[in-house]
């Protein structure tokens, strides 16, 4: 075992109370790229080229609907994806007892397909849809069924991804539930994130306990205020992790 990844098994064994704080990079290894790597959409119907996030802000969503949801099934919708070895890892943690919560800024609900019971999802999730007009609950076979506009059987609604957009908010509760979390954590674990989302990336300040992690392929910006950083691909991380816990 690596002698970075030997450190984390020893924090994690010294640790009652782990939260783990995840991005992207969490689900890379189960095929599921960042959305924001993918290329813009020039659309010869406007006449204009758009960057990934104004595809998925909430002005694009209510202008240009069809547009929208052509991105959306094609970049954000990944039906085949299966959890990881980090995600399985931290279910396995959370069973040990050791890890209380998950923050993740994904909204591929992989970690509960893991088997995760608290998960804070602060971005929302894919598998929850909604009609906007008699507010029925739909998965997200009604997305990936449909072309265009997704629209309700009931009652012809449109149907609109529970997914936090940009220019929207942070569900109030969720926020409140994943501060509280790190709060409260002896151990945060800050994974597979670059830490430039914002408010989300501002949680880190939350935490007062006494072991910070930080596991990224690239530099982060709270890098210099943990007791333990590895450069490393989180899935291998966790890969090696479990197996020195197991031996």
């Amino acid at each position: 075992m690596h002698s970075s990844v030997n450190q984390l098994k020893q924090y994690i064994l010294q640790s009652d109370n782990i939260v783990f704080f995840g991005g992207a990079g969490v689900s890379t290894a189960s095929g599921i790229p960042d959305f924001r790597s993918a290329d813009g959409l020039f659309s010869e119907r406007l006449n204009r080229s758009f960057t990934p996030e104004q595809l998925v802000s909430r002005t694009f969503y209510e202008r240009y609907p069809e547009d929208f949801f052509a991105f959306y099934r094609e970049k954000l919708l990944y039906p085949d994806a299966r959890p990881n070895a980090c995600h399985l890892a931290l279910a396995r943690l959370e069973a040990l007892g050791k890890l209380s919560a998950v923050i993740t800024q994904n909204i591929d609900g992989l970690h509960q397909a893991a088997g995760s019971n608290v998960v804070y999802e602060l971005h929302g999730c894919v598998h929850r849809n909604y009609c906007e007009n008699c507010h029925t609950l739909y998965d997200e076979q009604i997305i990936l069924n449909t072309t265009g506009i997704p629209k309700c059987p009931k009652c012809s609604g449109r149907i609109k991804p529970d997914v936090v957009l940009y220019e929207e908010s942070l569900d109030e509760r969720v926020i409140a539930g994943a501060i509280s979390a790190i709060s409260a954590a002896d151990m945060l674990i800050i994974g597979g994130t670059s830490l430039v989302v914002y408010p989300a990336a501002g949680f880190i300040h939350y935490f007062q306990g006494p072991r910070l992690v930080l596991i990224n392929k690239s530099e982060t910006s709270a890098d210099n205020a943990a007791q333990l950083v590895i450069r490393d691909d989180i899935a291998s991380v966790f890969q090696q992790l479990m197996q020195g816990m197991d031996s």
